[in-house]
């Protein structure tokens, strides 16, 4: 079950002790646990960038949880949602109709959204292939700090060791206890097993995938409940964000059940159907599915041989390498990816830093430029997780990055944060024929500190939003100033104008973050030529 194989030598590693030269023959330079998007991505730099032999080791299907049950699957339904709300809600107003009921297919976009990430997974295998890199299926487990056992799904076992191994075994949903919680319940994962559209959905969380497949089912079609334990969703998001996308999905008919501390128990009423007990008394009746999206754990606890505790008590005992664990199960790493033993690394969801695709693909290429380049400048290499923007596939969608305004204040102090809002109506929506108060609500804030007033957190919720962020994480990255973003001549007309003209235009301090300014009609920077 080795998917390919390479010839070239095997690594070796020479110690000195006393006067004598210890030679330690490995089979990889690298052993990758786990072939989602950060294993993926430090496996083949290593090998493409510097020739290193390398072993990914996958227990599922490769890509991860965001090409199989997370980001892309997602996207596909949110697609879906965002067509059948147009269908229903916009189509119409701009004279079209459709002469009959629109209906749909369920099955069908289930098998091609299927299709689809079948597909990716065989890309990620011939980029393997391409690269150099082998990989393997099965469960891996510490042996000792350089080897590792796999078992594949025959009971087969085999043992492969490493100078360098990573961990990057990302996370799973997680199931609150509870009466009958888990054996009626789904979670994210199961949410794309689904064969139809329920007609009820109760979805229990009060994070962006709460938020995200909740704003999905109601869009398709299904009556939809979120039960979030206290006020609100994303009350992490700034309080602009969390509040007025609040006030959009009670527009749209979800149904939000507040403070309820979460769920006490979900029993089945002798059928299919699910009844629902809340800690605060109230009870939801005949529900089609209870979709748990109530938080996500590490995927540590296979990482060990002779553990104390059965798999799937979110309990991890790395024994047999010494790696530490946080009280959380997150494997304690530095700024580096450094664990405490020093030949063994750790990146993405199972550090429970930034737990996001991109982020984990950042933190892979980083650390094989870090641990096997032989240029100077690599010798310090390491990802920021500061100023990440990330997007909400939420119904609207949320664009974020930096700080909120309460983490602002509590940085630097509420006499040096500076804050400027606009809430308006997308211009998507001029001609629709209803009440301005009734139209959907696009909201924008931008959060400085100093007295330059640098951009540390900018926040969008809106049409749009998911796809004009990028650009602006690129201008915070590089320091932009609210002068910055003012120089920048907006584009019209566009919800993201919005932000380049925010405030009484022109007006703030004239102190730009660019290496060259571009405040007054300076000119453009020029590159460096040979």
């Amino acid at each position: 079950w080795i998917a390919s194989w390479s010839w070239s030598s095997s690594p070796i590693k020479i110690k000195r002790k006393t006067n004598t030269f210890i030679m330690t023959t490995y089979d990889f330079d690298l052993i990758c646990i786990g072939g989602g998007s950060g294993g993926i991505a430090c496996a083949k730099r290593s090998a493409t960038s510097f020739g290193k032999k390398v072993l990914c080791i996958e227990r599922a299907r490769l890509g991860g949880t965001c090409v199989n049950v997370g980001c892309v699957p997602k996207k596909v339904m949110w697609s879906a949602a965002h067509i059948a709300h147009t269908l229903k809600h916009d189509m119409e107003h701009y004279g079209f109709s459709t002469g009959g009921e629109v209906t749909l297919d369920f099955p069908k976009l289930k098998q091609a959204r299927d299709k689809y990430v079948k597909r990716l997974n065989g890309i990620y295998a011939s980029g393997f292939a391409k690269a150099g890199v082998e990989h393997v299926f099965g469960e891996a487990t510490f042996v000792d700090e350089h080897t590792v056992k796999v078992t594949d799904k025959d009971g087969q076992v085999a043992n492969y060791q490493a100078e360098k191994i990573l961990i990057a075994t990302g996370g799973r949903p997680h199931f609150p206890p509870g009466e009958g919680v888990e054996e009626n319940c789904i979670s994210s994962d199961g949410f794309f097993d689904l064969e139809d559209l329920p007609k009820v959905a109760v979805v229990v969380g009060a994070g962006y995938i709460a938020v995200e497949l909740a704003g999905v089912l109601n869009s398709l079609g299904s009556e939809t409940h979120l039960v979030v334990r206290k006020g609100r969703a994303l009350r992490e998001f700034d309080p602009l964000i969390s509040e007025a996308l609040d006030r959009e999905m009670v527009k749209q008919g979800i149904f939000i059940h507040r403070n309820t501390n979460g769920v006490a128990k979900v029993a089945t009423d002798g059928g299919n159907k699910k009844n629902i007990t809340l800690h605060n008394g109230d009870t939801i009746y005949n529900a089609d599915v209870v979709l748990m999206a109530a938080g996500r754990v590490p995927n540590t606890e296979d990482l060990c041989t002779d553990c104390e505790w059965a798999p799937n008590t979110e309990t991890l005992h790395l024994e047999k390498c010494g790696v530490k664990i946080t009280p959380r199960k997150y494997v304690v790493v530095d700024e580096y990816q450094n664990t405490n033993v020093e030949n063994i690394y750790a990146l993405g969801d199972v550090c429970g830093v930034v737990e996001l695709t991109p982020m984990a693909i950042a933190a892979g290429r980083r650390l094989a430029d870090r641990l096997f380049s032989s240029n100077p400048i690599h010798a310090t290499s390491k990802v920021s997780y500061e100023y990440v923007p990330t997007v909400v596939f939420s119904h609207p969608t949320i664009g974020t990055c930096g700080l909120t305004e309460p983490k602002a204040i509590e940085k630097y102090g509420q006499e040096n944060v500076k804050v400027y809002t606009s809430r308006f109506s997308d211009s998507h929506y001029g001609i629709f024929d209803m009440k301005p108060e009734d139209k959907p609500k696009t909201v924008m804030k931008l959060v400085c500190a100093g007295l330059d007033e640098k951009v540390v957190g900018i926040h969008v919720l809106g049409m749009g939003s998911d796809e004009m962020m990028q650009g602006f994480g690129v201008a915070m990255k590089m320091g932009a100033t609210k002068a910055d973003l003012d120089s920048c001549v907006a584009i019209h007309p566009t919800a993201s104008e919005e932000l380049v003209t925010m405030g009484t235009w022109g007006t703030s301090p004239q102190e730009s973050g660019a290496k060259v300014s571009p405040l007054n009609g300076a000119a453009a920077a020029e590159p460096r030529l040979n």
